[in-house]
């Protein structure tokens, strides 16, 4: 649905399917990376416990037990050896929530701090250690339970589009500060 509503001319979006496999993810998130070298990197999973568009603050290296769609489950239980127990986004997820829910698009948009120990948390952890924190993860609900597409869509193209903003604007910040 995003790709349809595309986030305007001055942005390149690309849409890529992630298979719910750990080695997929260990070669793709890198390769995707390298390849495009984006500014910002946003991942969006199903969680069929949501209920609300759910913005997640920060991804976990440790605790990964389930098996994946291969049977497999790394033997680590770790995203990368040696990593940071949890990195978080640069974003300001916080900002990014109540801007979105300000726009009364009639979808609520939460926070969280937890996305799972499964390929999701995997997926952003190994996208935020790849990017020294410039991605982020949405989980959404399943279609129709409660969002349509149309407004799941909305509501993407509408948190990508600030999230873009929050991240201009700290590091348009953090540039004038590094003049004085």
């Amino acid at each position: 649905e995003l790709e349809k509503l595309g986030l305007g001319d001055d942005v390149d979006l690309y849409v890529y399917e992630i298979p719910v496999e750990y080695q997929a993810v260990q070669r793709l998130i890198p390769a995707l990376w390298k390849k495009h070298s984006p500014q910002l990197v946003v991942h969006v999973g199903l969680s069929g416990m949501a209920t609300t568009v759910t913005l997640e603050k920060c991804g976990h290296n440790v605790g990964y037990r389930g098996l994946d769609n291969c049977r497999f489950c790394p033997g680590s239980h770790c995203c990368v050896e040696g990593g940071p127990e949890c990195i978080d986004s640069v974003i300001d997820m916080d900002q990014v929530c109540k801007r979105v829910s300000d726009l009364d698009l009639d979808v609520l948009v939460t926070i969280s701090k937890d996305a799972g120990r499964y390929l999701c948390d995997f997926t952003y952890y190994t996208s935020l250690y790849q990017s020294h924190g410039r991605s982020a993860f949405v989980h959404v609900p399943p279609l129709g339970k409660p969002y349509t597409a149309e407004q799941l869509g909305r509501a993407l193209q509408a948190i990508i589009e600030e999230m873009l903003n929050v991240l201009e604007h700290s590091e348009s910040d953090i540039n004038c500060h590094n003049e004085h």
